[in-house]
Order: C-alpha cells, then structure tokens, then sequence
C-alpha cells in the first residue's frame, strides 16, 4: 500500500501562521496536521506500507527541513519516503501526477489539510473508496452523489443547488491507481480555461464513465484546519479525542507555579506556567513561558513569552511575545505586542 500526500499549497486562508511554516506543518493538539493524519491513515488501513509520496511546492517555502522531517515520518512508519514537486499550482489532479512514479498498485491520495478519525475498510469489491461526510452546507463542498446500490454516480464541486449533503473529505483510495494516472494524464493534454485547475475529480469521473466501481467511506470524526477559528476549534477536538484515547498529553518537565491546568490541554517539554488557569481546550508549544494568563480553546506554538492574556479563544505562533487582554487573538510567528 502507497500513501500519496499532495500538500504544496501555500494555506492563504491560515495566514499569518502559515506564512513562515507550511500549512501542513502547523501543529495542533501538539503535533503537526501532515504527521497526524500520515499515521492515522497508517494505522486504520490494515495494510503493510510500502511508500509514501509527499507533493511539495516551492523549494525556498518547502525546504531541507520540511524534507527531513517528512522523511522521517515516512521512515517512522517502516515506509519508503518520496519528495516530489509541483511548481505550478494547477490543481489537485496535476498535484497527484506529480507523483507519477507511485502510481501504480493500490494507493491512498490523502490531501494534507483536514484531520480525521475513521475506520478506512477497503472494499475488495470496489475499484476506488472516496471518503465522505454528511454536512449541513453541502454548497461549500465537494460532494457525491450514490445510486440504490451506494455506489458513487456522480461528484459535483459546491453545488448551487442541493444534490447531495455528504461531502467529499480529500481522502481517496485506488485499487489499481494506473488507471487513475492514465485518466488524469488524458485530461492534463486539454487546454485549461482562465482561471480553472486540473481536478483529481476528473479524472474519478473518467473512471466511473469507463465502469470501475467507487463506493463511499465514512469518518467518524472529520476536522478542518483551513483558518485560525476553525483550527482552533479542531484543536480542542483533537485534545478531546487524544484524551480518550488515553495519550499523555502534559509533559513531566512542565513547570506550574499557583497554576491550574484544566483538561483536556496539551502542554509541551519545559513550559512553565505562573499564576495562571490553563484550559480546557489549549495547547502550548515547547519552551513557552506563560503568566497571569487566563486561556480557553487557545493553540500556542513554541518559544513564547505571554503575560496577561486573558482569552477564550486564541491562535498564536512561534517566538511571540504579548502583553495585553484582546478579546481575540490571531497572531504570527515573531510577533510582539507590547
């Protein structure tokens, strides 16, 4: 089984934070949003991974560290690790040829902006599974549409009106992804109009007109990381999730002084906290210094100095520091307000 990650966009909605680190790469529940949703597909598909293909983009965005810790990743997870690049932003189907050399055999295309928490049985009936959840505003989706047999007909990108409300998440599966390329690749030699993108839903639909049979996945849990609002409220899901997962989310070099943590939080390697109530729903990056702070549903990166914050809901990146009580904070790497 191949794992195929296209993640060179540049994540325009999450700025400032995605400004300095690639959207993928921006931790939340203390663990970046690529690294989270690489193991979990690993660990639910109940196959031996063999490859694992990552889609970059520019080289001066994506660089040599973004490249050793996704090689690492890979590596981790007893697969061999690919880095390919897509220097032009031409869409989703364009992003998947990019990775032409893995496409061949049963594959998983997973793109690397949402987190999930599923249970992805393979149909060894089906040709292809695309993953999918019920929403309640189908318009701003990607949807599918299923005959009387749940077999998928048709997928219309944000419908004006309604067709279907379960929702396409990014995450498809391929029994025999050649066939996949060999569509993608056909429709890549069109000419594209101003504007428009070569779609991987293209080239789905060639499939389903020559025949091969795509059925539905479900998740139980899908959650988005597009801006700071919503990635706050994935965070507090996360935390949620993780805690009855029963990981250990608070690190034994922590230091608390007239603290309270209230859980579920993830508090990284020596962060110290004074005088301050922490929680529920917070995460704090490593080497962080916190105090007289009151935080809820609040995501801190690392190196950071805050003191007298007082907020419910909070995005703040790396080497920040702040002083001061806004009622909502969304703030970038290196900022200082004083």
């Amino acid at each position: 089984m191949k794992i195929i990650v296209p993640m060179a966009g540049r994540g325009s909605r999450l700025r400032p934070h995605s400004l300095s680190t690639p959207k993928p790469l921006i931790p939340i529940a203390g663990s970046p949003i690529v690294h989270q949703l690489v193991k979990e597909i690993a660990k639910v598909v109940k196959e031996p991974l063999t490859d694992i293909g990552f889609v970059l983009g520019d080289p001066a965005f994506f660089g040599e560290a973004v490249e050793e810790a996704l090689i690492q990743l890979a590596e981790e997870l007893g697969a061999r690790p690919h880095l390919f690049r897509q220097d032009k932003p031409l869409g989703t189907g364009h992003a998947v040829l990019c990775a032409a050399e893995l496409l061949e055999g049963p594959a998983v295309v997973a793109y690397a902006d949402t987190l999930i928490r599923a249970n992805l049985n393979l149909d060894p009936t089906a040709d292809g599974v695309i993953w999918i959840k019920k929403v309640d505003d189908p318009e701003a989706f990607g949807v599918v549409q299923l005959d009387q047999d749940q077999k998928i007909i048709n997928l219309v990108e944000k419908p004006k009106h309604f067709v279907s409300d379960l929702a396409i998440i990014g995450i498809y599966y391929f029994k025999e992804i050649e066939r996949l390329k060999v569509a993608l690749e056909k429709y890549s030699k069109q000419e594209l109009g101003a504007g428009k993108e070569y779609q991987i839903n293209e080239g789905i639909l060639d499939l389903i007109n020559q025949g091969a049979v795509i059925k539905p996945g479900n998740v139980t849990h899908w959650m988005d990381c597009g801006n700071p609002e919503v990635a706050i409220e994935t965070n507090a899901k996360v935390l949620g999730l993780k805690e009855e997962e029963g990981a250990d989310l608070v690190h034994p070099s922590v230091k608390l002084e007239n603290s309270k943590i209230i859980p579920p939080c993830f508090i990284g390697k020596n962060v110290h906290i004074k005088n301050s109530i922490i929680g529920p729903g917070v995460s704090i990056g490593e080497e962080t210094y916190i105090e007289n702070a009151e935080l809820k549903n609040t995501l801190i990166q690392s190196h950071c100095h805050i003191s007298t914050l007082k907020t419910e809901k909070a995005m703040i990146g790396h080497r920040v520091h702040y002083n001061g009580n806004p009622t909502f904070v969304s703030l970038g790497d290196y900022s200082e307000l004083k």
